[in-house]
């Protein structure tokens, strides 16, 4: 290689392709047969010498004879030849194929975005597990499909829906839930004569060949509260001529054989009749329940087994209730029974709606400007007091006649239905409606007054504030006739107008404002009591609750239970569900509760709290809590609120024996326990508003019964309507009636009505669940049974959303559910049946036979109606007409 090699200008012809050399060919360099036999085209000739070298072998030396043979074997044209490179033993193999070399740039650029990636990666890793540990500690978790509670397993209990045809004496029953721990199965409970009874009965081809026990009027029940002949009571009657008698409802001794027992509550404790039961004619009987819409019934009953439902009517007409006036009758009713109550005062203004006090012949109610602080009764032509406020005064020299004051001191108490116009009544209501009057107020002498409080939705549309006639036209059209009367509106605009200035925190979202009828229903109830001064208590009612009992002997020994209870442990007692059979005797379950307050128990919300490093004081879980005893108020005393009056204990809590507030009349009483929504999981549990959270104080003591029905003295109401009005305190409707009672230390009562399950839970695992809060309570901590756990209250007889009564009362009306029930049910045995679940009871026992029970809710109860025959009947049965 010379200096030529090296110029640079030379270095572009160097990278040229380079072409195949040729020379001549001669005798000395002509290939020799082993060349040619080894030559092969397919081998490049750029092969470097060191590869060739590698693998080459000695050639075979020419033969003689080797030029003669070359140009024997070449064409006279072929003058050149090209030169190949000796063929070696590397040309046996194929050629080594060499992977492209990627740029070293390029390389870089992958190192890079590797390393990158895997830095990412880790850091997305990290970041993820930091974002599920915060989850997991706020219990924001992505859970799999729950299972099914476990007490979807419980078997259904079955002797729920036995008949009249199967009753035995309640001390002779054997119930078929709950049972002891040393009790065997229901089946091998049983006595040989209920087994033999039973048999006989089913094996009966016709329903008319098996004898009914007579039905008896429930006023001549021993236990019975209906005012007697002592009571020195005045008779009330549904027409102005003093003819027409309501009939009293009708009950049976005994229970069908193996009827369950209540689960929670007691009938012993107050005093309520558990050792009789009601049919639906029994009950809703009087009520025109049974007879034709020409007869003046409501054209039910026609269905089902009906043997002896005439028994009735024996000692009573049939009410054509077609023209009764229930405003009217409550009126006539309290004036025959003046003298036994408190004397009425006028409201603060003109009322709307049903007032007692009007059109009594002879008298006018004195406005405050006329007669002070407390007007009384006066004489004056027969008016409506809104009319002689405001269209007829009375002149200031005009002498008036004031009569001699009653003497007597019965306070009165007003039960307020709620209601609203868009409300779809069936004669089902109405049947019930009827009970609820004529029991509450005609059979108590006027003690009782049942008023209908009825939304109106979109005042809007019909602007019943603006003018009268649109008031009362408004009743017409959504109210039926005969309890018109007794309708008062109101509207979530006029609640907006009175209570002004509330801070909405919208927990339920925009659809349901503060003044609505949902987070503000207490609103027109505080209203109506600011209006009503001639109670001193409300019952607040609902349309979807039922009783089979008697109305008034229920609501009156509840009042009764809850004025003599003590306040030493109240609070206490009020938070927890009484369950016989896991508590024993109610002085048990007073100690029980008072020992798990004092000393608190161990739970699922406390369980850690003693370990070493827990973040709560190992001392917390094992010192209880303090009890309540006087006024809770809130920790800013800025909350405070016309507190001057509030009662106060008059020694310590350990120094009383049972004492205080024995005797004293509750300010509230519920149909549910009143616990303590702070730390559980319902979702209304912050619902309220106006108080100073801010600093750490957090929310203010509170309390809350689910189901709004209670009753409530009017000084608890004024109190509420009051800090609304005037200090913007609020809570949601459950919340806000025990939430001022704690507050300002009124006696507020939980009242344990009976209350039935429908599936064969363990006592004491159910005991558990429902008083699962803090230190045995219902409430108070997130296990409470409120909020995320309420599916366990669906099998009972009383909640909110409870199945398992309406299912129930639909069984006893003789409607089918589920495919189970009906007429055929009851008239027809099927003795293929094992009667081992509801869908396998042989049934022919006759109608159902329940004792009482309230049952919440029961919505939309459709009963088949006779056919009406004529325009005539058709318009006098509509019942919203």
């Amino acid at each position: 290689m010379g200096l030529s090699s090296l110029n640079p200008l030379r270095s572009r012809e160097a990278k040229r392709p380079k072409l195949p050399l040729y020379k001549e060919l001669s005798a000395s360099s002509a290939p020799s047969p082993t060349k040619e036999r080894y030559s092969d085209d397919e081998y490049s000739t750029n092969e470097s010498d060191s590869e060739a070298s590698d693998y080459s072998e000695p050639s075979p030396p020419s033969s003689r004879g080797g030029s003669r043979h070359s140009s024997s074997s070449m064409s006279s044209a072929a003058g050149l030849m090209h030169i190949k490179k000796k063929p070696t033993f590397a040309s046996r193999r194929p050629a080594r194929r060499h992977l492209y070399h990627l740029p070293n740039r390029m390389v870089r650029y992958l190192c890079i975005g590797m390393m990158s990636t895997i830095i990412i990666f880790i850091f997305c890793l990290v970041r993820a597990s930091q974002v599920e540990n915060k989850r997991i500690s706020q219990g924001k978790l992505d859970h799999k499909p729950a299972a099914p509670p476990p007490w979807e397993s419980f078997e259904f209990l079955t002797r729920y829906y036995g008949g009249i045809r199967n009753l035995v004496p309640f001390t002779q029953n054997a119930p078929q839930y709950p049972k002891l721990e040393d009790e065997g199965p229901y089946n091998a409970t049983k006595t040989e004569q209920d087994l033999s009874k039973r048999e006989e009965s089913l094996g009966k081809s016709s329903s008319s060949a098996t004898k009914i026990a007579p039905s008896k009027s429930f006023p001549d029940y021993p236990g019975s509260a209906l005012p007697g002949h002592d009571d020195h009571i005045n008779e009330c009657f549904l027409d102005e001529r003093n003819s027409v008698q309501v009939p009293s409802i009708r009950y049976m001794d005994g229970r069908p054989i193996g009827f369950p027992d209540n689960i929670l509550g007691s009938y012993e404790l107050l005093s309520l009749p558990e050792d009789i039961c009601f049919d639906r004619f029994g009950r809703y009987g009087p009520y025109g329940y049974g007879y034709s819409v020409q007869a003046g019934g409501l054209g039910l009953g026609e269905h089902g087994d009906t043997e002896g439902s005439g028994a009735v009517w024996k000692t009573a007409k049939q009410v054509d209730w077609r023209n009764v006036d229930w405003a009217d009758a409550q009126r006539r009713c309290y004036k025959t029974n003046a003298d036994r109550y408190i004397p009425l005062k006028s409201p603060s203004e003109a009322p709307r709606g049903f007032y007692i006090g009007d059109n009594i012949q002879g008298t006018k109610l004195k406005t405050r400007a006329e007669a002070g602080t407390e007007p009384e009764l006066q004489s004056v032509d027969a008016e409506r007091p809104d009319q002689a406020n405001e269209t007829s005064p009375v002149p200031p020299t005009e002498a008036v006649p004031v009569p001699e004051k009653p003497k007597g001191d019965m306070p009165r108490t007003a039960v307020v239905v709620r209601c609203w116009d868009e409300f779809l009544w069936r004669e089902e209501d109405v049947m019930n409606l009827r009970a609820l009057i004529a029991e509450l107020s005609l059979a108590s002498g006027g003690r009782y007054d049942v008023h209908l409080l009825v939304q109106v939705r979109n005042d809007a549309k019909y602007p019943v504030w603006a003018d009268g006639e649109t008031y009362r036209a408004r009743i017409r059209e959504a109210i039926p006739r005969e309890f018109q009367g007794m309708a008062t509106l109101w509207s979530e605009t006029q609640m907006l107008a009175l209570y002004q200035g509330l801070h909405d925190l919208w927990v339920r979202g925009p659809d349901l404002p503060v003044h609505g009828s949902y987070r503000g229903l207490q609103m027109a109830m505080q209203h109506f009591a600011y209006n009503h001064p001639e109670y001193e208590h409300f019952w607040q009612w609902e349309m979807d609750i039922r009783y089979t009992g008697h109305y008034y002997d229920l609501l009156t020994k509840m009042e009764r239970w809850a004025k003599e209870q003590p306040r030493k442990g109240l609070w206490e007692r009020n938070a927890r569900f009484y369950m016989p059979y896991v508590h024993g005797a109610w002085e048990d379950f007073k100690q029980m509760a008072r020992v798990q307050t004092e000393h608190g128990t161990l739970g699922a919300d406390n369980i850690w709290d003693k370990v070493p490093k827990s973040s709560k004081d190992p001392h917390q879980s094992t010192l209880g809590e303090e009890t309540i005893w006087g006024p809770k108020r809130p920790i800013d005393k800025n909350d405070w609120f016309e507190y001057e009056n509030d009662p106060l204990p008059h020694t310590t809590y350990e120094r009383d024996k049972y004492k205080w507030g024995v005797g004293e009349e509750a300010e509230l009483i519920t149909l549910s326990p009143i616990f303590d929504p702070d730390s559980t999981s319902w979702k209304l549990a912050d619902d309220i508003t106006g108080y100073n959270e801010t600093g750490g104080i957090g929310k203010p003591p509170r309390r809350a019964q689910i189901i709004t029905a209670s009753r409530m003295s009017r000084r608890l109401l004024l109190q509420m309507h009051r800090e609304t009005a005037f200090k913007k305190h609020h809570a949601f409707p459950e919340m806000w009636p025990a939430t001022v009672a704690l507050q300002h230390g009124y006696k507020a009562v939980y009242a344990p009505h009976p209350v039935f399950v429908d599936r064969e839970w363990p006592t004491e695992y159910m005991a558990r669940i429902l008083n699962g809060g803090r230190n045995g309570a219902s409430g108070g901590s997130r296990t409470s049974v409120f909020g995320d756990r309420e599916h366990n209250m669906k099998g009972l007889t009383w909640f909110y959303n409870a199945g398992f009564s309406a299912n129930i009362y639909r069984r006893w009306l003789g409607l089918r559910v589920n495919n189970d029930g009906g007429e055929e049910f009851e008239v027809t045995p099927d003795l293929s049946m094992n009667e081992t679940s509801v869908n396998t009871m042989r049934g022919g026992e006759g109608r159902m036979c329940l004792p009482p029970m309230l049952l919440h809710p029961i919505k939309d109860v459709d009963l088949p109606v006779e056919e009406l025959k004529t325009d005539t009947a058709a318009q006098g049965s509509d019942p919203s007409a």
